[in-house]
């Protein structure tokens, strides 16, 4: 095959040679650029990752309005920033935060905390020596910078996207991945668990972790730093503060300032002479005895409260030694302050605080991009934050709006979320009725059985929390909720598949464990009609709790009207299509893809029964007989794990008889593997709960195995 010249955005030329092989050039007007896949196969940053991968992005995914990056171009891996002075690094950075700032905002993806972090990252590769010391994060939304200086950089317009990479950390991505993260507060206790691995096994390795803000909310991330004061094992704690919070009326009060004097004593508190005559003055005093030690200590812990922030001896309590407030746009004082942490042999657990903007650019990006988007009438702020007023209304639209209805009916409701982020829809509860909304941030735990005493208490709570999330507060819903049979009504969020959010996001498992709960009436709605009525339907149950799901995305129905709910009879589904052959009994979003199959079938000749069980606990069983004793097929559909709404149905119907006779009852739930990210519709497809699967599954039951098979050509 001959070369075949193609013209790229920006005016670059790209040739191509046959397919992609070992090497491939690219050249335009303005600079020169190779991408060299022999390198990238071989080098051991990216070992297997290619084929993990699957395949490169496609060129104009590749092909961003380029800019010059001549030292991150010869950056391969982070022992390249070895040789780099500090002049280079900030050129560095610079580099890394264009390129980030150019990749992210094509598919528009947010990345703010990646810009944030930007010199942080650069530093700390810079002075640990990854993957042999392990550099382990909380936020998955904070590492793209690893990313690109990890041997993952020609890989990143893949991002979140089927078969590529990860929006998190991955151990299977990366051996710079040394734990997986993105649910936010595990990496303390995770790199505590390998700091002690390494003492136990005489290694020397350092062990550092990044937090944040968000995951300061967590009770896990404390639980782990009192237990890593505890055993004084070395390892190093970063929190990475950019100053969120999450009541805007204190973001309005004084942040915590970063000054000569503060850098001055950050850089003193980190030194290593320092550190050595704090912990010899913390032997004499010991040999002195008379109390002279616990005099001394409460000195040294008044005198380091005086040097550092507000809130700094919270960490000195918990047995972190603090040292800060660091800049963390400023190379020169983070990597100091990095450089003689790792070079103390026993340091004991250190917490290092850096405060960064999430807003950091560079100066010349921030120019170039202001005046090109102000010829097309943009501000800054609205590139950065991707707002969109003509987005799609999705299902947490439609609920908030029914909550808004409901609270004006009903003076006695209140919201409580949580989760790692609010949806904005939410806003709009929180300014009709700001004081009945509570936003708790990463503490479901908290959050439900704050739930539960807010219903003690009188009120009627709803609480949303993401299905995954939940997850986390198992415990509580069990023992502070369901077991008490206290009236909390939980708004079950994210359920289901969630695209490029991937496995760590995905809603795979509330309907099985919360169903399985005694006292617990279990929901979920096939569209928006059905989700304001199961509003209403919650508002009106004050003996026990009640959850109801609904998935991530738009509506079924783009014209949707506003009105008034109508509470639904517990236990009841209801017959959508009445046919003869085939039931099939869909629970939740599921219904609208057996309306496709019934489609599907329908042009075959077949006819088929669609339902809508509404409910999984209590079951709708005068509808289920009905279904069993008129059809000679049945298929329940759910979007979650075995062990839910199907295994419900069996249990039943095997108990009832249904299944000593004619009858042939199949179930399709999620498989029993993670789905990895992709786009809603290919994750569908993978989990085999299209509207053709569900068909093709239908025609091998009545033995038209030949057509099921034409089916999914």
């Amino acid at each position: 095959m001959g070369t075949a010249p193609t013209q790229c955005p920006s005016g670059i030329t790209a040739n191509f040679h046959a397919k992609f092989d070992n090497r491939t050039e690219f050249s335009c007007s303005s600079f020169p650029f190779t991408l060299n896949l022999s390198k990238l196969n071989s080098h051991p940053t990216s070992k297997g990752l290619v084929n993990k991968i699957g395949s490169l992005p496609d060129i104009d995914d590749l092909f961003w309005e380029k800019v010059p990056t001549p030292i991150l171009d010869v950056v391969e891996n982070p022992t390249h920033l070895k040789s780099l002075s500090i002049r280079e690094l900030k050129l560095l950075a610079d580099e890394i935060r264009l390129e980030l700032s150019s990749t992210m905002s094509k598919p528009q993806r947010p990345f703010k905390a990646s810009l944030a972090a930007v010199e942080l990252t650069v530093a700390l590769h810079y002075v640990f020596h990854a993957p042999v010391d392990k550099i382990l994060w909380d936020a998955g939304e904070q590492t793209y910078a690893h990313k690109i200086l990890t041997g993952r950089r020609i890989l990143m317009p893949t991002l979140r996207q089927k078969n590529g990479l990860s929006g998190y950390t991955s151990r299977t991505e990366s051996e710079y991945d040394p734990f997986g993260a993105g649910h936010g507060c595990n990496s303390i206790s995770a790199g505590l668990g390998m700091a002690v691995a390494r003492d136990i096994k005489g290694k020397r390795e350092r062990v550092v972790t990044v937090i944040n803000n968000t995951t300061t909310m967590a009770g896990q991330v404390y639980e782990a730093m009192s237990n890593a004061g505890y055993l004084d094992s070395n390892l190093v704690v970063i929190l990475n503060d950019s100053r969120h919070s999450l009541h805007p009326k204190i973001e309005e009060g004084p942040k915590t300032s970063i000054n000569a004097l503060s850098s001055t004593l950050s850089r003193l508190q980190s030194s290593k002479s320092f550190r050595k005559f704090r912990e010899a003055a913390k032997d004499v005093t010991k040999r002195i005895g008379m109390g002279m030690h616990e005099l001394a200590a409460k000195v040294d812990e008044y005198a380091r409260g005086m040097m550092g922030p507000l809130g700094s001896t919270l960490f000195e309590e918990l047995g972190l030694y603090y040292i800060g407030p660091v800049d963390g746009h400023k190379l020169e004082d983070l990597i100091c302050v990095l450089q003689e942490v790792a070079s103390l042999d026993s340091m004991g657990p250190v917490l290092i605080h850096v405060i960064t903007e999430e807003n950091q650019c560079s100066e010349d990006k921030q120019k170039k991009v202001t005046v090109e988007k102000q010829q097309e009438g943009l501000s800054l702020n609205d590139i950065y934050s991707f707002s969109n007023d003509d987005h799609c209304r999705t299902y947490s639209d439609c609920l908030v709006e029914a909550l808004v209805m409901e609270a004006e009916k009903e003076k006695d409701i209140v919201v409580v979320h949580a989760g790692i982020e609010m949806d904005p829809s939410l806003k709009l509860f929180r300014e009709r009725f700001s004081d009945r909304f509570f936003d708790v941030g990463m503490a479901e735990q908290h959050a439900v059985t704050f739930s539960a005493g807010l219903s003690c208490g009188g009120l009627k709570p709803f609480c949303i929390i993401p299905s995954s999330f939940l997850q986390r507060a198992y415990d509580q819903v069990v023992h502070d909720v369901d077991r008490q049979r206290i009236p909390v009504r939980f708004v079950i969020t994210s359920a289901g598949l969630v695209g490029s959010d991937g496995p760590l996001q995905c809603g795979a498992f509330d309907i099985t464990f919360m169903s399985c709960l005694p006292n617990m009436i279990v929901m979920a709605a096939s569209d928006e009609d059905e989700l304001i009525d199961m509003v209403a339907t919650a508002t009106r149950i004050d003996d026990r709790p009640v959850c109801f799901r609904y998935p991530r995305g738009a509506l079924v129905r783009t014209d949707y009207p506003i009105h008034g709910g109508s509470a639904l009879e517990i236990g009841t589904g209801k017959v959508l299509v009445e046919g003869k052959d085939v039931a099939l009994l869909g629970y939740g979003a599921m219904v609208q893809n057996c309306l496709k199959a019934q489609a599907l079938l329908s042009k075959l000749g077949i006819n088929v029964t669609v339902a809508d069980a509404r409910f999984c606990k209590p079951l709708d069983i005068k509808l289920l007989r009905w279904l069993c004793s008129n059809h000679d097929i049945l298929i329940t559909v759910e979007e979650g794990s075995v062990g839910g709404f199907g295994s419900h149905v069996a249990q039943f119907i095997a108990l009832d008889g249904q299944l000593d006779g004619r009858l042939k009852w199949r179930p399709i739930v999620l498989p029993d593997n993670y789905i990895e990210h992709a786009s809603p519709k290919e994750q569908l497809a993978l989990a085999g709960l299209t509207g053709h699967h569900i068909a093709a599954t239908t025609l091998s039951l009545l033995g038209r195995t030949r057509e099921a098979l034409l089916l999914m050509c």
